[in-house]
């Protein structure tokens, strides 16, 4: 019998091996078509223990079913579920439509899977081994599943369309000849894409992809040690969250939860760079106890993405870079050991609008925060986080944030402004402490009566003259403004004058640093 021959009636085809009539007639009755021995260790699609013709089917066999197979029994649906079989040859569905269900589990392909173009309703590949999957532009109305397959060659899903979730959970994927161990830029994934467990060696590539719901990386092991990049999503969407926390290890029904107390869990890891740039997370992004491993070279990168929340909650990266330039977020939420040192951390233009710390983080701490991301001076971030602080309340704490800021530049000055950024910092703190200026003439007011009361002071005109007050006298001389009718009255000689000039000067001092302060306190920093 040739094929196509007797489809419409469901005969069998006249060349079947045993496996494969077995297969066609599941196919036709919607059932599960299970090979397995039984034994784990035989069964183990990963493993190396042989699996002989008794459980394998030709490639050319599951696409003629998939895309011209015969009817189904009457009163069932047609659909292919294998379990514990070896596929043989290429199976190779590029541009065909799919309709019947697809579900293989515990499978072993000898070769790649080719699916670019392809249409599917639901395709679910379960801890299967594929040397390599490519579905470039693949389109599912429902999910595309592969947790637990270990792809040695890597994915591709450029501009693949899945119409409901897309699930990598502890799948194995190690990098094609690009160097990227999944290659899916430009897809769209209808509503989760759960990649937990996930261990990839090469690029995760997620650039321009759209994600409907989140996008959970709990658990997950990247590894891209030798090049740029193990994580390279720009412009990624999540109308959620994205997750890059850690996950309950063994149990199924920790997936998508935080781990409860007592569970083993295993972190997010990351070694190699990532890429989040102009990304947008319509809820948040989570870094909760993340780990990035980074060469010099490498940076954590989220620059000009947009949030309304940043869990900033990771181990401190002991090297390479965090950039946060133009970034935009509502809520920080940020432990004070979660950031790297001075010269690390990249803040220009970084908008936050609330800080929500976890665990002490201290005002010092905060300061050399930005002291950090600052390497060379640059307001905008002193300005930034007192304004946050004012907002919250913190009046106090938002000038020291802006006393900083005075301190920081003065280093910038040249020696001649830089020792009056002396003076002003001594006398009233640059305007945010100006109680100091009253001290100040306090203790030379109460000075200068006790020295000028033992002062000769003939009066300038003999004729008319107030009488002799020392503590008027010197209030007139520290007063550069207001006239008390008694510096112009007497006449000192000697030291005295020195004294007088002295005062004068010291006056005149006080008077700009206070008038240079309030203007900074009326506007605002």
């Amino acid at each position: 019998m040739t094929e196509g021959a007797g489809l419409q009636t469901g005969d069998l085809p006249d060349d079947l091996t045993a496996a494969e009539a077995g297969m066609w007639q599941a196919f036709r009755n919607g059932s599960v078509y299970d090979l397995s021995s039984g034994d784990a260790v035989v069964d183990d699609p990963h493993g190396g223990h042989p699996w002989g013709p008794e459980r394998s089917v030709r490639a050319r066999i599951v696409c003629w079913l998939l895309l011209d197979g015969p009817p189904a029994l009457a009163g069932r649906v047609s659909s292919l579920k294998l379990a514990g079989v070896r596929v043989t040859g290429t199976l190779d569905l590029a541009g065909g439509t799919v309709m019947p269900y697809v579900e293989l589990r515990g499978c072993r392909f000898d070769d790649q899977v080719l699916l670019p173009e392809a249409r599917f309703t639901t395709l679910r590949l379960v801890d299967c081994a594929v040397p390599r999957l490519e579905a470039a532009r693949v389109h599912t109305e429902g999910d595309l599943h592969l947790p637990r397959c270990r792809v040695p060659l890597g994915i591709r899903l450029t501009d693949a369309h899945i119409g409901t979730d897309l699930l990598l959970n502890q799948a194995i994927v190690h990098q094609d000849r690009s160097g990227r161990s999944i290659a899916a830029d430009g897809m769209t994934v209808g509503q989760d894409l759960q990649a937990e467990l996930l261990e990839s060696h090469g690029e995760l590539s997620l650039r321009s992809a759209k994600v409907g719901v989140s996008l959970s990386l709990r658990g997950a092991r990247l590894a891209n040690p030798y090049a740029r990049l193990a994580l390279n999503a720009p412009q990624l969407t999540v109308e959620r969250t994205l997750y890059l926390t850690p996950a309950g290890v063994g149990s199924p029904l920790l997936s998508g939860t935080t781990p409860a107390r007592g569970t083993r869990i295993q972190r997010f890891e990351c070694q190699g760079g990532v890429r989040l740039d102009d990304g947008r997370f319509g809820d948040a992004i989570d870094l909760d106890r993340a780990r990035f491993d980074l060469t010099d070279d490498q940076v954590l990168s989220l620059r000009r993405v947009q949030t309304p929340e940043l869990r900033f909650l990771g181990d401190a990266p002991q090297r390479g870079q965090v950039l946060l330039s133009g970034a935009r977020v509502v809520n920080l939420v940020d432990r004070a050991g979660s950031w790297p040192g001075p010269g690390r951390l990249h803040m220009g233009g970084f908008a936050y609008e609330n800080l929500v710390p976890r665990g002490p983080f201290p005002l010092v701490r905060r300061l050399d925060w930005v002291t950090a991301a600052t390497a060379e001076y640059n307001p905008e971030p002193y300005e930034r986080l007192a304004a946050v602080l004012r907002a919250a309340g913190e009046d106090e704490d938002a000038r020291e944030v802006l006393l900083a800021k005075q301190r920081r530049r003065r280093e910038t000055l040249p020696p001649a402004a830089k020792t009056w950024g002396y003076v002003q910092d001594l006398v009233v703190a640059y305007g945010y402490r100006p109680g100091r200026a009253a001290v100040w003439m306090a203790v030379l007011w109460a000075a200068g009566t006790l020295l000028f009361a033992h002062a000769d002071h003939p009066p300038v005109n003999a004729g008319g003259h107030p009488s002799w007050s020392p503590a008027l006298f010197t209030l007139d001389l520290l007063l550069p403004v207001v006239d008390l009718g008694q510096a112009g009255q007497w006449e000192l000689h000697g030291g005295w004058q020195w004294l007088a000039a002295a005062m004068v000067m010291v006056g005149w001092v006080l008077a700009t640093t206070v008038a240079a302060g309030a203007t900074r306190l009326l506007r605002r920093g």
